[in-house]
């Protein structure tokens, strides 16, 4: 399991430089981990991809998406913060882990698919995804496929916008499927905008914004409150963004 996350100021060479300088981690020393599920959560460009990346170049995953023993290197992304960041934590040698990232499924199953053209000896790569090509289903099939037959009982799995392209109902069987998982013993750090799977119980939520991490309860995320308040009467705030045009 994660335990905390910390970052060592001493290796950073420029604290004014990209990452080091988003308010997600200028201000950060150590953040707890230490939950069956941590989430962040913040608006887009406030560091949770950044912060995701890192963490899984730390426990091994391919920074680009997939377990450690994927390599491919589709956009480079990856910045410095791992090489400042500490993740003390307790994971058997053998416990499964995966990187899934929304924005770059399509290139770990591209991946996937020309590893098992390859010529060589084993079972192919897709028949731990549930034997069937990830390219001839819809994305939100293929997370299904990955959350029932990749993720097992006791790993650590890192989740990059999940709800990315799922719908509502989809997206309430990947709570369903998590909360058993978490229920055999596996722990899950989740980067997402959606407030269905914010409400998983007992997530630990961060909010990323000008002050940094801040921990807090679901009632008071910003995204929820938006939320509450356009469906309570979507005609009338979408009136009040529109009503200078």
């Amino acid at each position: 399991m994660l335990l905390s996350l910390r970052i060592d100021w001493d290796r950073v060479e420029d604290r004014d430089a990209y990452p080091f300088n988003l308010p997600a981690i200028a201000g950060v020393d150590e953040i707890d981990l230490d939950a069956p599920v941590v989430m962040f959560v913040g608006a887009n460009g406030s560091g949770k991809s950044t912060l995701m990346e890192a963490i899984a170049a730390q426990i091994g995953c391919n920074p680009e998406g997939g377990s450690p023993n994927f390599q491919f290197n589709a956009t480079n992304t990856l910045s410095d913060l791992h090489k400042a960041m500490r993740l003390p934590r307790r994971i058997r040698r053998n416990a499964p882990r995966y990187f899934y990232r929304a924005d770059a499924f399509h290139a770990l199953a591209t991946e996937i698919r020309r590893l098992d053209d390859e010529p060589r000896g084993g079972a192919p790569i897709k028949s731990y995804y549930g034997g069937d090509d990830l390219h001839e289903m819809s994305h939100g099939q293929s997370v299904m496929r990955l959350l029932h037959h990749r993720f097992r009982a006791g790993g650590i799995y890192l989740m990059d916008e999940p709800e990315a392209a799922l719908a509502p109902e989809t997206q309430l069987e990947v709570i369903t499927r998590i909360i058993a998982l978490v229920r055999d013993g596996a722990r899950f750090v989740i980067a997402t905008h959606s407030p269905l799977l914010m409400a998983i119980p007992g997530a630990l939520i961060y909010e990323l914004g000008p002050d940094g991490p801040v921990r807090r309860a679901y009632h008071e995320l910003n995204h929820v409150r938006l939320y509450k308040r356009f469906l309570g009467d979507p005609g009338s705030v979408i009136s009040r963004l529109t009503e200078d045009e």
